[in-house]
């Protein structure tokens, strides 16, 4: 039987600050939980996204701590957030206007439309229509 869904995905930042001004402020989206100089999590949809400093999450769980394994990237990941046609022209706008560069805006063979961004940490972040994957 296969997963019902992604409940979680993490991208890795050094500058956890800017990820917070990022995901929090430009984005909108609502901060759940924060440890300072490891991560910064926030709610999107039904799932969340996890920001960590991978410096911090390489390092394996301190004593009591909960066991969780030892993990962290190196290099730009990708995250794809989903947004309808009129709401990508609005991203367009808002992102433009906060001075973040639009890498890439065009159809798939499909028909669905995807933008692509830098998060401040280089991550490849990308909004598409739900056509994209058919949802």
């Amino acid at each position: 039987m296969p997963p019902e869904a992604v409940l979680e995905s993490a991208l890795y930042a050094d500058d956890l600050a800017a990820a917070k001004r990022f995901y929090g402020g430009l984005l909108g989206m609502e901060r759940i939980v924060e440890v300072e100089g490891r991560h910064v999590f926030f709610r999107c949809g039904e799932g969340v996204v996890l920001i960590f400093d991978p410096a911090a999450t390489e390092r394996p769980p301190r004593e009591g701590a909960l066991p969780v394994p030892p993990h962290g990237a190196r290099g730009p990941g990708h995250l794809c957030f989903r947004a309808d046609g009129p709401a990508l022209d609005e991203w367009r706008t808002r992102l433009e206007m906060s001075g973040v560069a639009i890498e890439a805006d065009f159809a798939w063979p499909n028909g669905a439309r995807s933008i692509y961004v830098r998060d401040p940490a280089g991550n490849s972040i990308e909004f598409a229509e739900g056509k994209l994957w058919q949802t």
